[in-house]
């Protein structure tokens, strides 16, 4: 049996079918053992559900703070056995219990520590980008700790910004640098729980 993942997530599922098609082919020994969302309204549980995830949904009106919220998060992905935390576009302020230090990853559409912390996500990040005038940008996976796209850095992938730019034709050039780091990131990390 492979590497157990638990992937959270609240918005499309794009990284979620990257990962499960890695998976599929071979290329990462590991299986996504839950889908945990924020929001029950959301196109990655559609995707979760068509490949036969398991999925839970938690908190969606919001009403517990960031450490209840947590708590329950990752007593859910201890339930499920999992390994591995993977943040794939989630939304919610986690805080992370010294035991997931090390086994929490994330993607952030940027060269951090360049335009990361609160607030800073999504066309957010590639407006600020083009605004300050970089001639780089790129995407950086990490290790979650308890502040904002703080913790190591794992991997990063960069790209020149073009003449004529916007914020929309930036955010699919890194998103296809996205598909590409997240999962090679990954395996570095399995390489490393492993030795």
């Amino acid at each position: 049996m492979g590497h157990r993942l638990g992937v959270f997530v609240s918005g499309t599922g794009r990284h979620l079918e990257n990962f499960a098609a890695q998976i599929a082919e071979g290329r990462l020994d590991a299986e996504i053992a839950l889908v945990l969302s924020n929001r029950s309204d959301v196109l990655a549980l559609d995707r979760a559900r068509r490949l036969e995830l398991e999925t839970c949904v938690l908190d969606p009106e919001r009403e517990l703070d960031a450490a209840s919220f947590s708590e329950r998060a990752f007593a859910s992905a201890r339930e499920h056995g999992c390994d591995t935390i993977l943040l794939a576009g989630f939304l919610r302020k986690l805080v992370i219990p010294e035991h997931w230090i090390g086994r929490v990853l994330n993607i952030h559409p940027s060269l951090l520590p360049a335009f990361g912390g609160k607030g800073f996500y999504g066309s957010r990040v590639h407006r600020a980008v083009l605004e300050r005038g970089c001639q780089f940008s790129g995407c950086t996976v990490h290790y979650v700790d308890n502040e904002y796209d703080h913790g190591p850095i794992l991997l990063q992938r960069c790209l020149r910004i073009e003449a004529g730019e916007t914020s929309e034709s930036l955010a699919g050039r890194i998103f296809e640098e996205e598909q590409i780091a997240y999962p090679e990131a990954l395996q570095l990390h399995l390489q490393r729980a492993t030795t």
